[in-house]
């Protein structure tokens, strides 16, 4: 009986370790570069004034442009509860309690830029734009806007950023004198090697394969269909989310979530599944590109793609 136990212990181990070895694949040398680009010098996030203006109530609203230049994939937000501050050229300040500042909660790619995003406060989608507007105040000469926020920059670990051990502060001081108005969206400054065709093969979890296999456009959106191709001897989920598009309007399309929420079909060992998606954009809108999330590396992380689908 004592033969049989330390025989049987061995075998379990050995399983254990096969078992975790699926969940954690590292990704084959150079394909990671695909998900961030060139990484170029982090900058942080950047604003643009794009419009001044008067509210019907009197009050100031400044329309504004964010722009990723960390040199990675980022998510950024304004800081919650915190209002932005408006200071004059003669150094007198005002609060500012209205701030629509971020990225929705998704992560956008380095080098775009954006200046809304589909949000539901209301519980029912809508598109949220960029601004701040300062209750009572005026745009007196050489004024300038400062928002304070966090990022979060990279692949996206779930665990880390629930803690978020991984949140880097920032400002955003942007002077209400200059105001742009002749903005190219989604991409400011491109990034070599970042932006990939909608056939791209990813990988995933322990070796899976994620490709785009159709793409399909009415007048309500987009239609994706994905599949899933799964080498391993394990059954195993292969979590995207419900990928977001950002087109010439700067808008990032569809609502954001935690992304293995969204139901995905079970890929069985050695098989392959497929599952679609749908994200709704405005039919006028071109120069598109998915902003997608594939878990990799280990369960409930996600590098990110870019995938270009204009003229689709």
């Amino acid at each position: 009986m004592a033969l049989k136990k330390v025989f049987f212990i061995p075998l379990l181990l050995v399983y254990m370790m096969v078992s975790l070895a699926c969940a954690y694949i590292v990704l084959p040398e150079g394909l990671e570069s695909s998900s961030a680009g060139a990484q170029a010098a982090n900058k942080g996030w950047a604003g643009i004034v794009t419009h001044v203006s008067e509210t019907p109530a009197g009050d100031l609203r400044i329309d504004i442009t964010i722009r990723n230049d960390t040199g990675v994939w980022s998510t950024m937000r304004a800081v919650d509860g915190k209002p932005a501050l408006l200071t004059t050229g003669d150094g007198k300040t005002a609060s500012c309690a209205t701030v629509f500042v971020g990225t929705g909660g998704h992560r956008l790619a380095p080098g775009f830029q954006m200046r809304g995003y589909t949000g539901d406060q209301s519980g029912q989608p809508e598109t949220q734009l960029l601004y701040v507007e300062c209750a009572g105040a005026v745009a007196a000469p050489e004024s300038k806007l400062t928002i304070d926020y966090v990022r979060f920059d990279g692949d996206l670990d779930y665990y880390v950023e629930v803690a978020e051990t991984n949140k880097v502060p920032g400002k955003l001081v942007l002077n209400l004198d200059e105001v742009v108005t002749s903005l190219t969206y989604p991409v400011s400054e491109p990034v070599e090697d970042l932006i990939q065709d909608a056939g791209v093969e990813m990988i995933a979890l322990s070796d899976n394969i994620v490709s785009l296999l159709d793409v399909q456009r009415d007048d309500a959106g987009f239609h994706f269909t994905w599949q899933n191709v799964n080498p391993s001897r394990f059954a195993l989920k292969t979590h995207i989310g419900i990928p977001p598009v950002i087109g010439a309007d700067g808008i990032i399309y569809g609502v954001y979530e935690t992304l293995d929420m969204a139901d995905v079909p079970l890929t069985p060992a050695q098989g392959g599944v497929t599952w679609d998606t749908e994200v709704a954009v405005p039919a006028d809108v071109d120069n598109l590109y998915i902003l997608l999330s594939v878990e990799s590396k280990k369960p409930r992380t996600y590098v990110n793609y870019a995938l270009e689908i204009t003229g689709e």
